[in-house]
């Protein structure tokens, strides 16, 4: 045989090859398509046009492929020239497994694109299949974590430019940069947990997880296994297969403790290890797993009264209060009222403005609630009023019984001398919850709004200042 006869037979052979390669391929797929350079489809197979809701091939003839394959490739590989050779494209029913080349002319230029779809009879990709739903589940899984464990707030959302606001953003800004336990005290509704959101986010550890726990809103039987976590086989039912816990969840970023005063002496000390040795055991484990969590904790408590009551371990306190900030109460930053007015009615997408003479109101309260207790009286005002203006008049009847700013000094030339700030401050609360409840004829749920709190926690103080709800 001549040579120019053996190159014609390997010319032949190879058209045919092509062409069973086109048949079996065609033949075996879900589906195949053809377009030209600018991506119009010139023909689709049946089954494919019936897969994208056409009920005839020929309807998607001339039709831009991304419009009858949302999702198609095949524009960029017409445009570029360059295969797709193994692809995963996510269509409204299952992602199909594709096949997507170029289409040349006899000079060797781009004319277009064919694609294949090769789910159903490549059986040996099922493992690759699920493996790629199982990861797009679990990845959706972790951002949905991942954005329901992420600080909300930065230091632009504590609102105020009076001194005593100012150096609390200077003390916090500063805690950012290091690594070091934050101990943030205050009355409740000073705005704490704002602060330490606004601390994780300009630490080093921002793009991390933050994670909070409320120390008070936990029974104390569950409180250990919240933290710590539960190795397999722990407990039956839910949690046998075991559960990670706040230290886990929170690692790399930080640990939120919202209300530390009321955490169980035994948990403190296995927080204090935590803090020293930078590991822990979950519950029912023999296993130590290393911790890396920055603390951030905040109480309304006088923990140093608590310490000499034997409430509070002292080598916690002062481990946790290397970087102490004392957050001020609103009485004592009367002059960031008109900015926290305007951001909270802003917030309350409410069209409400105050008169100067009701700024003036304002002014003279004392706000035992503080920053909650202002937000529960501008959005009672704004409700409750006609106007768009809002006067003192309004404004008086939001607030209630006003305490005059003067009123948060007790009278002392009268008391023992040797009353402790505890004790001072229980009977400033019983006062006021006291006046609040005959002010509301006895409503617990009402009075809990007037003051700016939960009313779970309302009847918690009552319990323990030995009120009775009949009052």
């Amino acid at each position: 045989m001549k040579d120019s006869d053996s190159l014609k037979d390997y010319r032949r052979v190879r058209r045919l090859a092509i062409r069973s390669l086109f048949e079996i391929i065609e033949q075996s797929s879900e589906g195949t398509v053809i377009v030209d350079k600018q991506a119009r489809i010139v023909w689709i197979n049946e089954r494919y046009a019936k897969r994208f809701g056409l009920q005839d091939a020929g309807q998607a003839v001339g039709q831009p492929c991304e419009q009858v394959i949302p999702g198609s490739l095949l524009r960029q590989v017409a445009s570029k020239g360059q295969p797709i050779l193994l692809d995963i494209m996510d269509t409204a029913k299952d992602p199909l497994v594709v096949m997507r080349l170029p289409i040349h002319d006899d000079l060797g230029e781009v004319i277009g694109a064919i694609g294949f779809t090769l789910l159903d009879e490549l059986h040996a990709l099922c493992p690759l299949l699920k493996r790629y739903l199982s990861m797009q589940q679990e990845l959706a899984s972790t951002r949905s974590l991942l954005s329901a464990r992420q600080a909300r707030y930065s230091f632009a959302h504590f609102i105020g430019t009076s001194a005593p606001t100012l150096e609390v953003k200077r003390r916090a800004r500063r805690s950012a940069s290091a690594d070091s336990p934050v101990l943030l005290q205050g009355e409740t509704g000073t705005g704490k947990e704002l602060l330490a959101h606004a601390i994780h986010n300009a630490s080093p550890r921002a793009s991390k997880p933050f994670v909070s726990i409320n120390s008070a809103a936990i029974p104390e039987t569950l409180l250990e296994a919240e933290f710590f976590g539960t190795a397999p086989g722990t407990f039956t039912g839910t949690d046998r297969k075991g559960r990670a816990g706040k230290l886990q969840l929170a690692q790399g970023g930080t640990l939120f403790l919202d209300e530390i005063g009321d955490m169980p002496l035994p948990l403190q000390s296995k927080l204090l290890r935590v803090l020293q040795e930078k590991e822990y055991e979950p519950i029912g484990s023999n296993q130590m797993i290393k911790s890396d969590v920055r603390l951030i904790a905040t109480t309304s408590a006088d923990l140093k009264a608590a310490i000499k009551r034997g409430e509070f371990r002292a080598d916690l306190f002062y481990r946790l209060s290397v970087l102490p900030i004392q957050v001020p109460p609103l009485r004592e930053r009367l002059d960031d009222l008109p900015a926290l007015s305007e951001a909270i009615l802003e917030e309350l997408r409410s069209q409400h403005e105050l008169q100067p003479n009701a700024m003036n109101v304002l002014a003279q309260h004392a706000w035992p609630g503080n920053i909650r207790e202002l937000r529960n009286v501008l959005e009672r005002a704004a409700l409750l009023s006609d106007d768009l203006l809002l006067d003192a008049h309004e404004i008086r009847v939001a607030i209630g019984t006003l305490m005059p700013v003067d009123a948060k000094v007790p009278d002392t030339s009268q008391r023992d001398c040797l009353e402790t700030y505890s004790q001072a401050r229980q009977r400033f609360d019983r006062q006021l919850i006291q006046a609040k409840l005959v002010q509301c004829d006895g409503n617990v749920i009402l009075a809990a709004q007037q003051l700016g709190l939960g009313r779970s926690t309302l009847y918690k103080k009552m319990a323990a200042l030995g009120i009775a709800e009949s009052q």
